[in-house]
């Protein structure tokens, strides 16, 4: 989120700010590159854009990029003390939020994807058709828009029309003017945390099952996607820790300035630098098809003509 990004000090040493937001700037330049190679292969082929498991990744590469992109501009606009109107922070924020939600439901919808898959093969193709992955684009859309709408329902409740001509740093603490607005995210970001977690033990279990069943081809194929399962569950689960981050900042800012100034720069390293680079693995490395596709447009086509 914005405020996962802000920089807020004083008793910080100048030269030590400076190092991490170098460090900042290098990981998402290099996770942007990779973004964009990957996004760019993607469109490269037809049975990339026309398969199901495919745009569902193009779509968190591009929430990712977009995500990460908006964090950063935070971060530096922060870092400079760089102070907006707060209808401007408002619009800014539409997008950090909506988007900081995409990518870990995506993953989940990604998880169901290879439960059909595996579980219900004769429907994967009505299920999982173009179309029906252009439809759930949407729905993912509206999901994630949820929190959202209820986070700025609850500060345009509260706050006057006079505050959205101040000047102020953009961060998410902006928006929450009194405590029960902490309370009615929190209680909105467990609801999602819960759903999802649901949703891919159960995939998990599923698969498992199917996995243990198989045998010869059909056994090595349902565990090299028990193994996308289990890698959608780890990078789902720091998207998901994500989400409680602003709750354990808050409790360490009441206390300890630097500590809070440490504790914010590494949860931006873990929990949202992180999972944003485990896509790129999931898909753009571990799949034998999309790799040599990856290849031969980084090699220039080199690579195909050797084969």
């Amino acid at each position: 989120m914005a405020g996962n990004n802000s920089v807020v000090g004083g008793a910080v040493s100048l030269a030590q700010i400076n190092e991490k937001v170098i460090i900042v700037q290098m990981l998402v330049s290099i996770f942007l590159c990779i973004n964009s190679l990957l996004i760019i292969t993607f469109f490269r082929k037809e049975c990339f854009y026309t398969t199901a498991r495919y745009i569902l990744f193009a779509v968190t590469l591009l929430s990712d990029s977009l995500m990460l992109f908006m964090s950063d501009i935070l971060l530096i606009l922060n870092y400079f003390g760089f102070a907006m109107q707060v209808w401007i922070c408002v619009i800014i924020s539409v997008v950090v939020f909506v988007y900081n939600i995409v990518t870990p439901v995506t993953l989940t919808v990604m998880t169901l994807e290879r439960y059909v898959a595996i579980c219900m093969p004769l429907r994967h193709a009505e299920l999982c058709s173009t179309r029906s992955t252009m439809h759930c684009i949407l729905i993912i859309h509206g999901l994630s828009s949820v929190p959202c709408i209820v986070v700025l329902s609850t500060f345009f409740a509260s706050a006057s029309l006079s505050l959205y001509k101040q000047y102020r740093l953009c961060s998410v603490e902006m928006f929450m003017l009194s405590r029960w607005q902490d309370r009615v995210r929190s209680a909105v970001q467990q609801f999602y945390f819960l759903i999802m977690v649901i949703i891919i033990v159960f995939a998990y279990v599923k698969i498992m099952k199917v996995a243990k069943a198989a045998s010869g081809e059909d056994k090595k194929s349902s565990w090299k996607r028990l193994r996308t399962v289990i890698l959608h569950g780890f990078q789902l689960l720091l998207c998901l820790i994500q989400l409680w981050t602003p709750f354990i900042e808050t409790a360490v800012i009441q206390n300890n300035v630097m500590l809070f100034i440490n504790v914010r720069y590494s949860n931006y390293i873990l929990f949202n630098l992180t999972p944003r680079c485990l896509s790129p693995l999931i898909y753009g490395l571990r799949d034998e098809t999309f790799f040599h596709a990856l290849k031969n447009f980084a090699c220039f086509g080199f690579h195909k003509r050797n084969v």
